[in-house]
């Protein structure tokens, strides 16, 4: 399928208009196939030739104003419309289409509970063509009417309100002007929720298999949309521009959520099965927001092409954190955004693949390359940027500058240009340079304290700016100064801090001597690595569980995270920080946010490997510890820190002591009892250290399964299957994962859960081999199963726990002659750079 280029689509956008499709989809034809039809008026201001984009599994027939096509004129996925003469036109297509297994286009899936079957669409970027035929570009904006058949048990959905005639026939109520990829059905025997807000219909949707998990968060999850519905109401002036508000928890979706104009699609891993911290809620609650943000940026008002993604996805980023918090009783949530999302952004930004917030449109020719710049740069960079331009600017220009915006662009289509302009029209700030030096720069900077102490208590300290692209980019930042407390050991008081212009602050001189830490971006509203002099670094070293605010543990911890990334902390440091510091944490977010790192990239792929062992040990003390500080009544954030604490000694475990009596049992002493993603989790890891014959626990994976019938337990099983230390099953799991045999082949998500099982660092004898095939397999597997499984097979199923230089040289290799796709390329380009990253801190932690 060939991409989409600009300079196609501008000259489309110059010949045509499209105003109106009618789709007729028809989901009774068998388990492969669906039968779509489509009509589209649209006009031609001037003579000339176009396409229209369908992928079929047939072109049955295709009329432009009652004049037959040659159905076998489509190439590439693209019919050619020849001759047009200026004035209206109607194209009729008739198509069967196939259903995805990979999320992509119309994806289908057989609940292996119940037997139910679902379907929903996907059509984000150029997927519309999997479903029906259309003019595929974010600036052609039309009406959609669309009708279903579907069986006479399902429920449809779509953006809008749907209404049954027939048995089995449902009309979805045209939509205001909206882009292709934005059109959504989703149709089966949906379980769901309903109730009205604000004159409106809302609903929530899932399986029938998950609806008692469900229906026990309903309220809560209404609750979250309704307060974050009225927040927005509150601060844009703009209405909600849609006649319902649908959001439904639909299987094997590749995203978080999609922002389909009412109809949200979330993946269903957010209706939960089993227990989860509060900060897990909380993560679900800011998906809520972030969707619901979109409805006005990236809905109402969409991007003209696919360079500027960040309008879309880097405002839903920030909104969705910041109305949560404002609106809910999630108050902490830019926390979690420090920990847990922002090191997404400054990873990504470190690597070959970055790019600015705001490419240059000519850096984006094609749909291809803008589907890569879905990353960390785009959300989390993008989202700070935001953050930091409100510090700025003050939110009340800003919110006038967005009101603005909507208001000029309502049901149309912007660029950042018109952004900015929008924006500048609400200040007397020069908008315009910052986002020159914000939007269309790359890297991070790096801000470093030079403190000096002079006589009779006096201090002064300045900033060093170093890393952005032109080294000149403005952070207004505030630098928060601590002393230890007298009284109580440990604790460390604040006193007043400063607020600072980077690179403009000067210098700043303070009296009473200089004080026991002092922290840059403090409160975390800029975007930047920040380092500590060496006497904040001992206090923090020392007393970090004694700061007052979690953001401010958190900006620490970042600090700390980012010296071993570059090589200035010892990963054996950051744990022992860890080890002395999170038995005493209190914030949710923090606590799981430091363990993931330790666990996962300390113990995993920066310390050497004579000393994961010991990583390891240390990881399970400090799970023991956390465990011993909560025990007692379950409940708020003791119960969260508890259940983070079993699952890091369950990943954890160098020998089955422990989890084994605890799998007996069906319960942790003291609680929690064991739930399905617990159970899965104590039995990944026996498989993982084949902790008894491979008999013995290939009968438990399949007694597990017998108990856990679900999609989530049929994914457990794969992971654990894939996890055996045995030769037999690592071929078996390969051989699934790697088959480009359509019927054969893996859903999206099980070839996920099969190659997180496959890959484990306690296999490196048995698994070496594999190393080679994966570059040798990988390109081909790609290039038949598409970019959504590229990605999968990128992220998931590279040997990164071979931190060796071999495995650089054979993934360069790779690059250079193995022809990847270009979204295979990208992860490859980005895992070998993170694998660069861990040989270097390894060289300097002394080890290999």
């Amino acid at each position: 399928m060939p991409a989409l280029q600009r300079d196609e689509a501008q000259t489309r956008a110059r010949l045509i208009d499209v105003h109106r499709y009618e789709v007729a989809l028809d989901l009774t034809r068998g388990e492969d196939h669906f039968a779509s039809r489509t009509v589209i008026h649209f006009t031609a201001h001037a003579p000339g030739d176009t396409f229209v984009e369908v992928k079929p599994a047939e072109l049955h027939s295709a009329t432009l104003d009652g004049h037959p096509l040659d159905p076998a004129a489509l190439e590439d996925n693209r019919l050619p419309l020849t001759g047009l003469t200026p004035g209206a036109h109607e194209l009729h297509l008739d198509a069967t289409m196939r259903y995805s297994r990979t999320g992509e286009g119309m994806h289908r899936f057989t609940d292996p509970a119940d037997g139910e079957t679902y379907v929903y669409t996907q059509l984000f970027m150029e997927d519309v063509q999997r479903v029906f035929a259309a003019f595929d570009q974010p600036d052609l904006k039309a009406v959609f009417a669309l009708t279903v058949t579907a069986p006479t048990d399902w429920t449809v959905l779509g953006n809008g309100i749907a209404t049954q005639g027939d048995p089995g026939h449902w009309t979805l109520a045209p939509t205001p002007l909206i882009s292709t990829y934005l059109v959504a059905v989703a149709a089966g025997p949906w379980h769901s929720v309903r109730t009205a807000h604000a004159g409106l219909p809302f609903g929530l949707h899932c399986r029938r298999s998950l609806a008692p998990y469900l229906d026990a968060d309903a309220e809560e999850i209404l609750d979250l949309t309704r307060r974050c519905f009225d927040r927005y109401h509150q601060i844009f002036e703009e209405p909600y521009p849609f006649d319902s508000y649908d959001q439904a928890f639909v299987p094997e979706f590749n995203a978080g959520a999609m922002e389909n104009p009412g109809l949200v699609t979330f993946r269903d891993e957010f209706v939960f099965r089993s227990a989860v911290t509060d900060t897990e809620r909380q993560t679900r609650g800011m998906v809520v927001s972030h969707e619901m943000a979109h409805m006005w940026f990236g809905d109402l008002v969409t991007l003209q092409w696919w360079d500027d993604i960040w309008l879309n996805e880097s405002f839903a980023e920030y909104m969705g954190y910041q109305v949560l918090s404002e609106a809910t009783r999630f108050k902490d949530t830019w926390t979690d955004f420090a920990i847990a999302r922002k090191g997404w952004g400054y990873d990504a930004d470190q690597r070959p693949s970055t790019h600015p917030v705001a490419p240059a449109p000519e850096d984006v020719p094609d749909t291809t390359s803008a589907l890569t710049n879905f990353d960390g740069i785009s959300y989390a960079k993008g989202a700070s940027a935001l953050r930091q331009l409100v510090a700025w600017m003050g939110e009340k220009d800003f919110l006038a500058g967005i009101n603005d915006h909507f208001a000029r662009h309502r049901f149309g289509n912007a660029t950042l240009a018109d952004f900015i302009d929008s924006l500048s029209r609400a200040t007397d700030r020069d908008v315009h340079a910052w986002a020159e030096r914000w939007l269309r720069t790359t890297g991070v900077d790096t801000l470093t304290p030079v403190v000096q102490d002079g006589a009779d208590g006096h201090w002064s300290v300045s900033v060093e700016q170093t890393g952005s692209q032109d080294g000149t980019r403005p952070h207004r930042l505030t630098i928060g100064l601590y002393d230890h407390d007298r009284t109580t050991p440990g604790r460390l008081l604040p006193r007043e801090p400063l607020s600072w212009d980077v690179p403009d602050g000067g210098g700043h001189s303070g009296t009473g001597g200089r004080p026991a830490l002092l922290l840059l971006n403090d409160q975390d509203l800029s975007y930047a690595k920040v380092r500590l002099d060496p006497v904040s670094w001992d206090t923090a070293l020392g007393a970090l569980s004694g700061l007052p605010e979690p953001l401010t543990r958190a900006v620490v911890w970042n600090a700390a995270r980012d010296m071993v990334r570059d090589g200035e902390l010892a990963p054996a440091a950051y744990l022992d920080a860890a080890r002395t510091h999170l038995p005493y944490e209190t914030d949710l977010a923090v606590v799981q946010g430091v363990l993931a790192f330790a666990r996962t990239q300390i113990a995993d792929r920066y310390l050497p490997r004579i000393e994961r062992r010991t990583a390891l040990a240390t990881l399970t003390s400090l799970s023991r510890d956390i465990l011993r500080r909560t025990e007692g009544p379950e409940h708020g954030a003791e119960a969260g820190l508890r259940l983070t604490a079993v699952r890091t000694f369950i990943d954890s475990a160098a020998t089955p002591e422990g989890i084994q009596d605890w799998l007996d049992d069906g319960s942790v002493p003291g609680g929690p009892r064991l739930d399905p993603e617990l159970r899965w989790r104590i039995l990944g890891r026996l498989a993982t250290l084949g902790a008894a014959p491979l008999d013995e626990l290939r009968a438990a994976i399949d007694a597990e399964l017998a108990r856990d019938p679900s999609a989530t337990g049929r994914e457990g099983a794969a992971r654990c299957h894939a996890a055996l230390p045995d030769p037999a099953a690592k071929q078996a799991a390969w051989d699934a994962l790697f088959t480009t045999d359509d019927k054969a082949a893996l859903s999206n998500y099980l070839f996920t859960a099969t190659a997180t099982g496959f890959w484990a660092p306690e296999q490196h004898d048995l698994l070496r081999p594999y190393v080679a095939r994966y570059f040798t397999d990988v390109p081909a597997l790609a290039a038949a199963r598409g970019p959504a499984l590229a990605d999968a097979a990128g992220r998931y199923a590279f040997p990164a726990v071979f931190v060796e230089e071999d495995t650089l040289r054979r993934g360069e290799a790779c690059l250079a002659d193995g022809d990847p796709t270009p979204a295979l390329r990208r992860k490859l380009i980005d895992q070998l750079d993170d694998l660069r990253r861990a040989l270097k801190v390894r060289t300097a932690a002394g080890g290999a």
